[in-house]
């Protein structure tokens, strides 16, 4: 079988040298027997009494290189299996060396290993595929490398010990896919690994290449091996599954810690910046929109830890040409129901006055109508903090400062901002989370309603109906896409190619892919 495909197959087998039993694992590619790869650690606890048969490959390694096997010279000891093509570098372990203390694979690791096999035989008991499975989790991320793990199955349980047959495939602590245990017949997972996502995981992490001296005497053989054909990747074929909204868990579990953990970040960053500066108040702007709302709700939770009474909390909304009634309604609701102190400042005569003095025609609602607004309130939240001496609270979210979607010297500027690292799509998660689970039925429904209004800016006037007239997705595209985009970017600095093919795959059927194109280019204009 082997030698027609253009794949590699790991087989497990005992193989003597010297008289001497070794636990093995054979490398095969299109039909020939790339190398032998003993097994270092051998467990002796438990009813597992593998030390009766084997030894261990610790020292043989590092003193052959090569064995012979079938008339054929065969590299023995510490390999890496190597595909410049692909950018692949593979190393073997084997079941018990993924459960020491430092395993084989974070030595292969360093050495440029950025994938591991593992074939096991590693029985089953109750509990013991959760811990493999974390196993399996923590080494792929600690090594920045994809995992693949394959359990001896069924048909080979003896009378003593039951296989499972658990096959588990991960990338940088990620289980990508995993197989259903104890299968009456063969079976098989498949996914992908993206070589180039954990390269750039691999250049940030300084720690793979750090200095390890206490293993410069181990020296590992670079094994040549090649695809007989290209491999091509397109959405319809494409097994991992591509979140559309990767910076939201889609575990429910998940979301919910991580919701916690980031209202928790938010409050701790704004109480120690309250501490440092010796600051007891605070000063914000509510419009009534997702980003305030969510920034209003982790300095009224801050001053609970601090113990600082909500009044000195100066909450702001300032009513421009573009406010609407249920904008309006819902930051004054709001403010009331955190008990913080309220103000309210009518902007619009201060910006005639403003554009009186440029010579500008209201009427005429270009960018500098819309600039001179948020600037009007940003100076009206900075005079107000001097006067009462406290922190501007900034309430602008990541994505609308990676699209460049904010006032400069306006609302771009704070003292402290507490948003700056939640991209919009998160940030409405984040305010349903508090709403669900730190808010009583009064504030929930606020909240709620909030959820449910347009994002905007409200620069321009409403509609003849006196709704929002101003929607932000309409001109900027929409945040979903914007976070997706900014995800695989900034985050994993992924090509406008791949981006673009991995978003066609997880917006397939709701976006087609001239769409995602235009936006994505649209993103880039304004990211650079």
């Amino acid at each position: 079988m082997v030698r027609f495909t253009p794949s590699r197959a790991i087989v497990g087998l005992p193989f003597s040298v010297s008289d001497k039993l070794y636990n093995c694992a054979a490398v095969l590619h299109r039909g020939k027997l790339l190398g032998i790869v003993p097994k270092i650690f051998l467990p002796d606890y438990k009813g597992l009494d593998e030390k009766r048969w084997f030894v261990s490959g610790s020292e043989i390694c590092n003193d052959l290189y090569e064995i012979k096997f079938i008339d054929h010279t065969v590299p023995f000891g510490k390999l890496l299996f190597r595909n410049d093509q692909y950018d692949i570098t593979m190393g073997v372990e084997i079941a018990e060396d993924l459960c020491s203390i430092i395993p084989p694979s974070s030595y292969l690791a360093l050495r440029g290993a950025n994938i591991i096999a593992n074939p096991s035989a590693s029985s089953e008991s109750v509990g013991k595929a959760q811990y493999r499975k974390k196993l399996v989790e923590q080494q792929s991320a600690r090594c920045n490398c994809g995992y693949i793990y394959a359990e001896a199955g069924v048909f080979e349980s003896t009378t003593d010990m039951v296989f499972g047959g658990h096959c588990l495939i991960a990338e940088n602590g990620v289980i990508l896919k995993e197989s259903e245990r104890f299968q009456r017949k063969s079976s098989i997972i498949y996914s992908e690994i993206d070589i180039e996502r954990l390269a750039h995981e691999r250049r940030s992490n300084l720690n793979l290449s750090g200095d390890y001296k206490y293993d410069l005497d181990k020296k590992y053989r670079i094994i040549e091996f090649n695809f007989i054909k290209n491999f091509v990747i397109s959405s319809n074929n494409l097994e991992r599954n591509i979140e559309q909204h990767p910076f939201i868990p889609s575990d429910p579990f998940t979301r919910n810690e991580c919701c916690k953990e980031i209202f928790h970040i938010q409050t701790a960053s704004l109480a120690k910046r309250l501490e440092h500066t010796g600051s007891r108040k605070a000063v914000i702007g509510i419009s009534g929109g997702l980003d305030s709302t969510l920034a209003l709700l982790v300095t009224a939770k801050t001053f609970d830890l601090l113990g600082i009474s909500r009044k000195n909390i100066e909450a702001v909304t300032m009513p421009g040409f573009g406010t609407t009634d249920l904008t309006y309604t819902n930051a004054m609701k709001l403010m009331k129901a955190l008990n913080v102190s309220v103000r309210e400042i009518d902007i619009k005569p201060a910006c005639l006055q403003h554009m009186k003095d440029l010579g500008l025609d209201p009427n005429e609602h270009d960018i500098t109508y819309e600039n001179l607004q948020a600037r009007e309130r940003t100076q009206i939240l900075m005079d107000l903090a001097n006067k009462i001496g406290g922190l501007v609270v900034g309430t602008g979210d990541l994505s609308e400062l990676a699209l460049g979607w904010a006032t400069y010297n306006g609302d771009h500027m704070s003292m402290y901002s507490v948003n700056c690292g939640v991209p919009k799509t998160l940030v409405k998660i984040m305010v349903k989370w508090v709403a669900d689970n730190l808010s009583d039925d009064i504030t929930k429904k606020i909240l709620y309603n909030i959820i449910d209004t347009p994002i905007s800016p409200e620069l321009l006037p409403p509609d003849k109906h006196g709704s929002i007239s101003q929607k932000t997705e309409d001109t900027l595209g929409p945040y979903e896409l914007h976070d997706f985009f900014l995800f695989y970017s900034v985050g994993y600095g992924m090509t406008p190619k791949k981006i673009l093919f991995l978003a066609n795959t997880a917006f397939k059927g709701k976006y087609d892919s001239d769409t995602i194109k235009k936006w994505l280019k649209y993103f880039y204009k304004r990211f650079f």
